[in-house]
Parts: structure tokens; C-alpha cells; sequence
């Protein structure tokens, strides 16, 4: 009896390789190699490679192609189109993962629902839960009785069933529940997780069904399987945020048909997921633009094409070991270190022998570098033990020479920070034609806390 060739595959990056590695070449995990049945190639004649029968594909003058313009549908959540880049695109397959308890399966089961109540068959593909489980949480967060429940695993099975509904749209939770008879491996593999995911997408495409996919996390905070799952679909979007609070951060890490880096805000409830619409007011922890102690700072932000108002915590302390610590939360750490170089140097601050603590309220994840300053200022509060003034915001990009940099959608940031009631906003120049009323405009760090701090 032939024996069965088996490949091996990288659960990180979906690296092959004919035999097993500890460490893998394509993107150095250790012990991330999983073995897999190889797969039969199709039988290949002359002719290129090209299979028996084949006809090949002749290219297509550029103006000669249909226009890609197609009517998005709305998912009854305006926060939940923006984050798509104007609502769900027919045939796309999109990508949601979290942590377990973030709300996956509650936000599709709630847009699925909207779907199926607008016309049009909707499929809801239950392979974790069982159609009376499903049914349960239907019923706490109301929604309609128009969705079709499919409890079933076998995506052959699956695929055999729409082909005869031909839905308008799709849920499949989860991925890794999936499998296809024909790969010999067992469901969750790096194997199946891959084919099913290519036979989703091609049945997406080929029938211009939305299509939307659950995929677990792992530990590290990765999507369960190969990386290369990622690559397939288009568009992969992740609950942020701590599991246990009540508000869940939705984020757009790839999206073909719109910007990345969006966030939509919810507030979950045993009703299910709501659409915060102000998400600025969330994440300041007050309702006011009051006086906040040492050590906080205000920053006007930017997530993808919103502007959101941030408070940014900082603690500072002497140090009991020989190596001061240096710890940030949802702030960039090697930013951080590069922002605590520049206070000792370009503003004679000892902060060399101290502990640094930084931190975002809100667990919002700030990368972009607007929020230097208020990093800097929220650390200068705390080293003196001195408040800023009450109803003040900042943001700008801080050099390594200490002088503050300007940033785009600067009148946006204003127009949010005044909009809340901070009138003292310290910001970095802005053209010339610009009048700010009430702006402190600063053009280098020292500047910026002696204006603030004096």
C-alpha cells in the first residue's frame, strides 16, 4: 500500500516545507510546524503546463473592463459601514476576529438578522453552536425570525445547500469548525483552515454573495492558522480592547474596498452590540473638560478619518532596582523611550534614575505620532506633580531635537477638542493663513511646558 506524502506547513505564516523545522525560515517562530496530507496535483500535459482542455485566458484592454462601481449594502449600523468603507460590498469576504466573549458572534448574528429583514435569503452557518442554541441568543437580542440557520460543518455539504438558495449574504462561525471530506486532515488545520477559506472565497465571488468569516485568536493575539487566511480575504477586521469591559473596539487591519485603521466603537449590553457615536467622550473617562490630576493629558488624535479625544496617563517614580523600568500600554514602548530621551536632554529633566509609566484610558491603542506631545506633557505633569490647566488638549509630532512638528488634519483635531470644551489646545504651527483663536501655538518642547506648567 503506497504511503501517504505529508507536508508540513507554519501555523504563523503558512510557510511549507517537505520536512518538519523548529524554527521556521519565513518569518522565525519556533515550534509552529504542523503536519498536513499533501494534497494530489492535477495531471499537467504540454502546452505551458496548462491542463487538458484548457482554454486560455486572453487579457483585456483596461478600457474595455466593466466599472467596478457596485450599490454597497447597508448593514444597519452607520459606524459598522464607515468602518467597511461605506457599507458591505456584494461578493467580498470579510474577516472578524477577537478574543473569546468579544462580541463576534453577537455583532454577525445582529447583522445578519438586519440583512435577512431587508429582503433577500441570509445564511447563518452555526458550525460551534447547535440551531436551538443559536435560536437563544436570536431571541436576547430580538432579532427577526427571516434568517436561515444552517447547523453543519461539512462545508461541501454547505456549499451544495446555498448553490440551491443562492443567498445575498453569509455568516460562517467559525473557520476553524469548518472542513472539506476531501483533505485529510481534521477540522482547525492549517490544511482545512486554508481550503475552506479558498472555497469561501470562490464561492463569493462567483456568486456575489457578502460574505463574512469568525476566526478565533490565539494567545499572542493572532488570527488561529496560517497568516496566509489573512491574505485571502478582503478585509480583516479585530475586536480590540479588554474582553471583560463593556465597550468593544472594532479595527479595519486590511480593507480593499476602503481605508485601514478605522474603529467603530460598541457598548455591549445583554441586548446586544450598540453603535457609539461619540467615542471621544468614552475614552476621556469624564463627561467634562474639567481639571485632571498629575500626570494626564488630553490628545487629540486621529483613527483612521475620525477624530478622537484621548486621555494619556503617566506615572513617575524613583527607582528601587539598579535599571529604571520603562512600561506603556496601548502606547508604542519604542516611542516612548525615544519621547523620555528627548525631555532629559532638550528639557534638563532627570527622569534617567525614575520609573516611567504610561498608559491610554479607554484601551484605545494610539500609534500615530500626534500624540508626542501630549505623551511628553502627561509626563512632565507627573515628574513635577503639577496639574495642567483645566480644559487643555494637545497633539504634535515631537522631534529628536526637541522641536514640535506639525500634523495632518490639524483643524479637525481643533474643531473635536472645542466641540468637548477644551479651549487651551497646544498645538505646533499651522499654516500661515491659519487663525487660531485660543490655540497655544509651540514650536518646542520646552516651550510647550513652561505653557502649561509654569
Amino acid at each position: 500500500m503506497a504511503k501517504t506524502r505529508s507536508v508540513f506547513f507554519c501555523s504563523a505564516c503558512g510557510h511549507e516545507s517537505t520536512r518538519w523545522l523548529g524554527r521556521c525560515p519565513g518569518c522565525d517562530a519556533w515550534n509552529t510546524f504542523a503536519e498536513a496530507p499533501a494534497q494530489a496535483k492535477p495531471s499537467r500535459t504540454g502546452n505551458g503546463g496548462r491542463a487538458r482542455g484548457a482554454v486560455p485566458a486572453a487579457p483585456i484592454r483596461l478600457g474595455d473592463v466593466p466599472s467596478g462601481r457596485v450599490a454597497r449594502i447597508p448593514s444597519g449600523m452607520p459606524e459598522f459601514d464607515v468602518l467597511l468603507g461605506g457599507g458591505i460590498v456584494p461578493g467580498s469576504l470579510v474577516l472578524v476576529g477577537g478574543p473569546p466573549g468579544a462580541g463576534k458572534s453577537t455583532l454577525l448574528l445582529q447583522i445578519a438578522a438586519t440583512l435577512a429583514a431587508q429582503g433577500g435569503p441570509v445564511v447563518y452557518v452555526c458550525g460551534e453552536e447547535s440551531a436551538a442554541q443559536t435560536k437563544l441568543r436570536a431571541e436576547r437580542l430580538a432579532a427577526g425570525d427571516d434568517l436561515l440557520l444552517l447547523a453543519e460543518t461539512d462545508l461541501h455539504a454547505i456549499l451544495e445547500v446555498l448553490e440551491t438558495i443562492e443567498p445575498r449574504a453569509l455568516v460562517v462561525d467559525s473557520i476553524q469548525t469548518m472542513a472539506l471530506p476531501q483533505v485529510e486532515s481534521f477540522a482547525g488545520s492549517v490544511s482545512q483552515v486554508r481550503d475552506c477559506a479558498t472555497a469561501l472565497m470562490a464561492f463569493a465571488k462567483r456568486t456575489n454573495c457578502a460574505t463574512f468569516v469568525v476566526g478565533h485568536v490565539t494567545k499572542d493575539g493572532s488570527i488561529a492558522g496560517p497568516r496566509l487566511l489573512e491574505h485571502l480575504v478582503d478585509t480583516v477586521l479585530y475586536f480590540e480592547g479588554d474582553s471583560g469591559a463593556d465597550h468593544r473596539i472594532l479595527r479595519a487591519h486590511k480593507n480593499r474596498f476602503g481605508s485601514v485603521d478605522e474603529i467603530c466603537v460598541f457598548r455591549m449590553d445583554e441586548r446586544g452590540l450598540h453603535e457609539v457615536r461619540n467615542p471621544s467622550q468614552l475614552f476621556l473617562g469624564r463627561t467634562s473638560a474639567g481639571e485632571r490630576p498629575s500626570g494626564s493629558c488630553v490628545v487629540a488624535g486621529f483613527v483612521g478619518s475620525r477624530p478622537v479625544l484621548v486621555e494619556i496617563q503617566a506615572l513617575v517614580g524613583e527607582t528601587a532596582y539598579g535599571t529604571p523600568q520603562r512600561l506603556a500600554a496601548n502606547v508604542d514602548r519604542a516611542r516612548l523611550a525615544m519621547i523620555l530621551a528627548v525631555l532629559e536632554r532638550r528639557a534638563g529633566m532627570g527622569i534617567g534614575s525614575h520609573d516611567v509609566y504610561a498608559s491610554v484610558a479607554g484601551g484605545l491603542r494610539i500609534d500615530e505620532p500626534a500624540a508626542d506631545l501630549g505623551i511628553a506633557l502627561a509626563i512632565a505633569s507627573a515628574f513635577r506633580a503639577r496639574t495642567l490647566p483645566a480644559g487643555t488638549a494637545a497633539f504634535g509630532e515631537l522631534g529628536l531635537s526637541g522641536e514640535v512638528r506639525g500634523v495632518a488634519q490639524r483643524s479637525r483635531r481643533i474643531a473635536e477638542a472645542r466641540k468637548l470644551g477644551f479651549r487651551a489646545i497646544v498645538a505646533p504651527p499651522g499654516p500661515q493663513a491659519t487663525i487660531d483663536d485660543g490655540v497655544i501655538v509651540v514650536r518646542e518642547i520646552n516651550a510647550a511646558i513652561a505653557a502649561v506648567l509654569s
